[in-house]
């Protein structure tokens, strides 16, 4: 976001939630619902897109490289898709706004194509390590320039990519879905070998347009040379969006809130099973699927919280959800303690620091730690906190509004736009009181 368009929230204390929400689309669906859709046969009919920032980014870009995309209206897209080599050339540089999903996806499939590209972001992005997905993507052949391993990427077009086998030296869906987007156009069958589970989209998206993905245990493989097929995607509401009412609802005495249509993906429940460990009321009801995704209605209802070890198991599958399960963690009694989470350390921002010095500020007593932190539950005060520019951070700490003993400032909030357009009167309409603010 630009300087010009600075934002900030002020929450008042108190309140709870109640109601029936329908918060806005996975977007890393959204994201991935144009990217396939893009590269299919045929037109691909998407409702339930979200219309934040971030996914948007990926549109513009497809629409820059000749796909006809009509939309969004009302979370409706329709992609005239080209088949695998039909993009062409943008006449610009693809601005992929503030997210690391599009840049980390589309540097693969990208580095398949037969013509240059250049990715570029906002400042934020600008500082975020690409190196994850640039050196095994070299290894594959591709050429690609950066800013000493940051953005912007220069993407050189015509090299044929060969199938790798690879380790992920980390969990991340995003390196994972990066390397079988360039497996569709390498020779032969790359190979990724996960050290825990993460997000699963890609794979699912893949196979229910007719491309083949094998997924045995903790490795996937995908060969080179297939075709997409368009089909209808139905884009579940977001749990990372939802968790921030889960969250509110957990904390606040009296709060009895209804999720709809959420998705429940099995490599993303993580938030509902920390919760849960820690004490939430949450049910799941209207189970069922909608393009090879589950989806469900999640209704959290007030219950004391406690202190817990988070399983480490739980981390990739929470991975976005940590900023809000750590203002719940400072609502519970006891201490609760977080390791295996290096990965919140490159997010938009350093979540670990950026939340353990905003909870300090309104005089809970966390720690951060290399790999995760340490919070003792206690009362939330009042004060001013930093986002960072990091619309999680943002959303987290206006939640803890809820058991806040004064008002609370949250500054740099424009991002929230990229991943949860009106989140501001969602919140007010379910039982929070805070406006934003143009600075």
């Amino acid at each position: 976001m630009s300087s010009e368009h600075k934002k900030n929230y002020i929450v008042q204390p108190g309140g709870f939630l109640q109601g029936e929400l329908r918060v806005p689309g996975d977007k890393s669906i959204s994201h991935r619902s144009i990217m396939l859709g893009s590269l299919a046969e045929g037109v691909t009919e998407v409702t339930g897109f979200l219309e934040g920032d971030d996914a948007l980014a990926t549109l513009a870009a497809f629409r820059a490289m000749g796909v006809n995309i009509e939309g969004p209206v009302d979370g409706r897209v329709t992609i005239h898709g080209v088949g695998m080599n039909g993009l062409k050339e943008p006449e610009d540089v693809l601005d992929m706004g503030n997210s690391g999903t599009s840049i980390r996806l589309l540097s693969g499939l990208l580095a398949g194509q037969s013509f240059n590209t250049v990715l570029s972001g906002d400042s934020s992005l600008s500082k975020r390590p690409m190196g994850r997905v640039t050196d095994p993507l070299a290894r594959m052949g591709a050429v690609i320039g950066s800013n000493e391993g940051k953005p912007p990427l220069q993407i050189q077009g015509g090299n044929q990519l060969y199938a790798i086998s690879y380790a992920l030296p980390m969990a991340s869906a995003q390196v994972k879905s990066c390397l079988l987007l360039a497996g569709m156009y390498a020779k032969g069958k790359t190979t990724v070998v996960e050290p825990a589970p993460t997000r699963d989209h890609s794979e699912r998206m893949l196979a229910g347009m007719g491309y083949p993905v094998e997924v045995n245990g903790d490795t996937v493989t995908i060969e080179g040379g297939g075709k997409l097929t368009a089909t209808k995607i139905d884009v579940p509401a977001d749990i990372s969006s939802a968790t921030f009412f889960m969250v509110g609802a957990a904390i606040s005495e009296g709060s009895d809130i209804t999720l709809k249509h959420v998705g429940i993906n099995p490599t993303r429940i993580g938030v509902i099973n920390i919760l849960r460990l820690m004490g939430a009321d949450i049910s799941l009801s209207n189970e069922g699927t909608t393009g090879g995704e589950p989806v469900a209605d999640i209704r959290v209802r007030y219950a004391p919280l406690t202190g817990i070890d988070i399983p480490e198991d739980q981390v990739p599958l929470a991975i976005d959800e940590f900023p809000a399960i750590f203002v719940a963690a400072a609502c519970a009694e006891g201490r609760t303690v977080l390791t295996g989470a290096e990965e919140l350390r490159v997010k938009e921002s350093d979540r670990i620091q950026a939340m353990a010095d905003g909870l300090q500020v309104l005089g809970v007593d966390a720690q951060s730690t290399a790999d995760g932190i340490i919070i003792y539950g206690g009362p939330i005060g009042s004060g001013e906190v930093e986002s960072h520019d990091d619309h999680r951070i943002a959303m987290s700490f206006a939640i803890a509004g809820l058991q806040a003993g004064g008002t609370i400032q949250i500054n740099d909030c424009a991002n929230v736009a990229t991943s949860f357009p009106n989140f501001v009167g969602l919140a007010n309409k379910a039982g929070l009181n805070m406006e934003e603010i143009d600075v």
